[in-house]
């Protein structure tokens, strides 16, 4: 089934390199992209919210700004006057295809790792919705079942800037095949 380009995700993507794979490896990393997608955040005020040591979190800051994923905000004076550096998403992590091309598949459980610590840290009653399924596809089924939820998810991230004065909601679509 041929999908015209307007309505085909896929079409807005590129297939992200390995310097780009690598950068969104690690759950830490995923986590401080999603909290400077949100605003700007120093490294101190990144290391403070996730509860880890500044010098860890200027590693990952400079992971995810070497890889483009997170760019410099302008200088700005601290509570105490001290000027500090921000950082900020450059939302590029959204438009690309999770596997590189010629490898074996996706990026691994980062996501879902990143994922399940945001939740955990906001609490069971922070759910907002939920659908657990299982279903049989086909391999073209699958495309199309990923397809119309990105579709959907894509429309959604293109007007984000006019909800922004609204409660934020963190999500992740996942489909996995099962065991049995």
């Amino acid at each position: 089934m041929s999908i015209p380009p307007e309505r085909d995700p896929e079409a807005k993507r590129r297939p992200a390199t390995a310097r780009e794979l690598k950068a969104l490896s690690h759950p830490l990393r995923l986590r401080i992209l999603r909290l400077c997608g949100n605003g700007e955040w120093t490294n101190k005020e990144l290391a403070e919210r996730l509860g880890i040591d500044p010098g860890t979190a200027l590693y990952h800051v400079r992971r995810l700004t070497a890889a483009g994923f997170l760019e410099p905000g302008p200088v700005r004076s601290g509570p105490s006057g001290a000027l500090e550096k921000p950082y900020r998403s450059t939302g590029l992590s959204w438009w690309l295809s999770s596997p590189v091309e010629g490898s074996d598949g996706p990026t691994g459980t980062a996501p879902i790792a990143a994922f399940q610590e945001e939740l955990a840290e906001a609490g069971p009653e922070a759910i907002a919705t939920y659908a657990r399924f299982a279903l049989h596809l086909s391999d073209e089924d699958l495309r199309e079942l990923d397809r119309r939820i990105v579709a959907v998810i894509d429309e959604f991230v293109e007007t984000e800037a006019v909800r922004t004065g609204r409660p934020l909601y963190g999500g992740m679509f996942v489909l996995h095949r099962t065991s049995g």
